[in-house]
This record gives C-alpha cells, sequence and structure tokens, in this order.
C-alpha cells in the first residue's frame, strides 16, 4: 500500500469514544478507491481497522492512547481461564454463515447494545445501521455463529484476508455473562485462523489501563504496534501510549 497510489483523508475532531473530556480523529483511506478488498490486508498490517465500509487509524493530535495489536496464531496456547471457557461452552454448535442483516441477528445485536453501550448512540441501532456498521460490500466478511440448539446466543463478525483474520465486531446475549462468549469468540477465531493457515488475528485497538481493553492482554502472544514496528507486548508491558 503505497501513499502514491492510494488516497487518505483525515477527518474533523469528533468525541472520543473511550474517553468522555477527549476528542478524536481518525485518518481514512479513500472509501472510493476500486480496489479496498487487496488494500485491506495490507492496511491490518499498517495498523487500521475496519467499520463499514471504512478502513481508518486513530490520529489524534495530543493522544496516542490507540494501540494496535494482534495475536500471534501460531504461538498462542490458551491459559487455564480461557481453557475453562471452552469447556463452559463445549455444549455451543458454531457456524460460519455469510454477513448480512437478519431479525434474529439484530434482535441480538439490539439487546447487547442496549445491555454494554446504554446512551452511547448506538443502543437504538436501526437495520440499517446494522448493515452499515457491520458490513462492506467489498469485505471479506463472515459471521461466526454460537447457538445452543436453535437459539442464537452470538455473532462474531471475522473478516477473512489473504494473511489474516481481523475480529471486526461480536454481540452475544448480554444475561449469559457466565459464559464469557466474548473470549469464546476470540478463542473461536484463533481456531479459524489455524484452519486457514492464517498468521495473525488482528484485534483491533489495545489501550493501556483501559478497562474494556485490558482483556486483550491474555491472548498471548500478543503484538502492539508503536512507532518501531510490530513488537511482542512484554508480560508487563510499558505504557504504550502517549496521554492528553
Amino acid at each position: 500500500m503505497r501513499s502514491e497510489h492510494v488516497r487518505v483523508f483525515q477527518t474533523l475532531p469528533h468525541p472520543c469514544g473511550y474517553y468522555a473530556q477527549r476528542t478524536a480523529q481518525n485518518l481514512v483511506i479513500d472509501p472510493a478507491a476500486p480496489d479496498l478488498r487487496q488494500l485491506y490486508g495490507p492496511a491490518l498490517e499498517r495498523g487500521f481497522r475496519r467499520a463499514g465500509g471504512h478502513l481508518y487509524l486513530p490520529h489524534c493530535a495530543n493522544c496516542r492512547a490507540c494501540t494496535p495489536c494482534r495475536i500471534d496464531v501460531a504461538g498462542f496456547r490458551p491459559d487455564r481461564a480461557q481453557k475453562r471457557c471452552l469447556r463452559r461452552n463445549g455444549d455451543l454448535c458454531i457456524s460460519a454463515k455469510a454477513p448480512g442483516y437478519t431479525e434474529e441477528r439484530h434482535r441480538l445485536y439490539t439487546a447487547y447494545l442496549r445491555a454494554r453501550h446504554a446512551g452511547g448512540g448506538m443502543d437504538e441501532a436501526e437495520p440499517s445501521d446494522f448493515d452499515r456498521f457491520l458490513n462492506a460490500s467489498w469485505s471479506p466478511t463472515l459471521f461466526l455463529e454460537f447457538r445452543l440448539g436453535s437459539r442464537l446466543l452470538g455473532v462474531a463478525v471475522t473478516d477473512v484476508c489473504a494473511g489474516s483474520l481481523s475480529a471486526v465486531y461480536t454481540f452475544f446475549d448480554p444475561e449469559l455473562g457466565a459464559r464469557s462468549l466474548g473470549t469464546f469468540a476470540i478463542l473461536q477465531q484463533v481456531q479459524l485462523a489455524r484452519r486457514h493457515k492464517l498468521p495473525w488475528l488482528y484485534l483491533g485497538f489495545w489501550i493501556d489501563g483501559h478497562p474494556k481493553m485490558d482483556y486483550k492482554r491474555s491472548f498471548r502472544p500478543l503484538q502492539i504496534r508503536n512507532v518501531q514496528g510490530w513488537q511482542v507486548m512484554p508480560s508487563a508491558p510499558a505504557s504504550a501510549t502517549q496521554r492528553c
């Protein structure tokens, strides 16, 4: 992905989704570029992430808290808590499905947002919001569904690129917290990457010290991207962020 061939835009400042008192800006690859599917893998390597039809990278004026991270699939071994999570969910059926809106998926998505992101602007998602956020016509996406019998418990929106997987978003029944379905989704995506012989599972961004991001540190070996490139996160990571 060479800059002379790809236009990249910078968004206007907007409210930060992680810190209420901060503003954020993103770099966005030209959404009208005709070869976004081919650009996706190299963009992930450079720290970008997909949301809907956009490939973006946080680029805030006074903050570098959002740190791209990825799992080394070949080196990953589940820890004891993750092994327990797999056992707890051994009764679930996992299947890879075509992406897109269904009433069943939308009901689950809405219930999840209302429980986990109440008042955040996403908790009353319309069907069009579902597709706009999770899908893109050019994206190699599948939905990993988790079912107990016929009941849909969770969906892991997963992009399958030529050299990696990207964990785009996961939503699940918010009343089943004991199952740790968010952790289970990542473990299933690791297994999917292994079946496809893909070396990386991208998890989006990690923020040092942020309670909603700390779970990513348990998927080791985890790599984070900084000015030196991709580096293995040490066991007791030094701050990879620049505070506002």
